[in-house]
């Protein structure tokens, strides 16, 4: 299968080297159907044939390991200091609790607030963040007719946000029968940045994972490039 890119190499927040946008690429409009998320890169430009360019070096100029399989074409950002490679991520996907603070807020009011969340860590993809029910505004939201599988995970029940004031349909998502190795996050509520007005990370306001799909949440700390990016449908 062919892999088309359109990006180039530049210097990132997380250490070198990164992919960027080029020139003239412009961003897609925020939209927000079923498992949206805006994206965070450039699109809305035809896309060009991609290009290996140079393997991905550490600091001392050593290849760095990327634990998991590398697409043709793609040429994964090293992460710096303190940060983390999506191609560092395991495919199944990882369970593991999230230490840091993690906020959704809506018109100005934090609907989940929590310490207690999970994230699921999948190649390729940004982190999703799995919060408990006792730490989420659950007299806001109602469960809607929505429903989705996920090779992992299981069946996937979606809840909307509903007060006087506002309607976000399919804000969030959960699992009643999570498949066996995600137990933990049984009736746990995961909900799309795209649709939220904040997602925060710790004091770190987070952003949509790119592609008008994906309900990952990206910091300075995730290294691509992502799934949901312009040419990684084959990924």
């Amino acid at each position: 299968m062919a892999h088309r890119t359109l990006f180039a190499l530049s210097f990132p927040r997380c250490g070198p080297p990164e992919l960027s946008p080029q020139p003239g690429a412009r961003p897609t409009a925020r939209r927000g159907p079923l498992s949206a998320s805006d994206p965070i890169r450039a699109a809305g430009t035809p896309p060009t044939p991609a290009s290996a360019g140079p393997a991905p070096r550490m600091p001392d100029g050593g290849p760095h390991p990327f634990a998991s399989r590398v697409p043709p074409g793609v040429v994964p950002e090293v992460p710096g200091p303190g940060c983390e490679s999506v191609w560092d991520y395991p495919r199944p996907p990882r369970l593991e609790p999230v230490p840091a603070r993690i906020r959704v807020v809506v018109d100005g009011v934090a609907i989940a607030d929590t310490t207690r969340a999970f994230r699921v860590l999948e190649t390729s993809h940004a982190p999703a963040y799995y919060l408990p029910p006792g730490d989420v505004r659950m007299e806001l939201l109602r469960r809607s007719s929505t429903s989705s599988v996920c090779e992992w995970k299981g069946v996937a029940s979606y809840w909307s946000l509903e007060t006087m004031a506002r309607r976000i349909p399919d804000l969030a998502w959960s699992y009643d029968r999570p498949s066996p190795g995600f137990e933990a996050i049984r009736g746990h509520l995961a909900f799309y940045a795209s649709k939220a007005d904040e997602a925060w990370v710790g004091d770190e306001r987070a952003t949509p994972q790119a592609g008008g799909f994906y309900g990952g949440w990206m910091t300075s700390r995730i290294a691509g490039p992502v799934k949901g990016e312009p040419g990684s449908r084959g990924w």
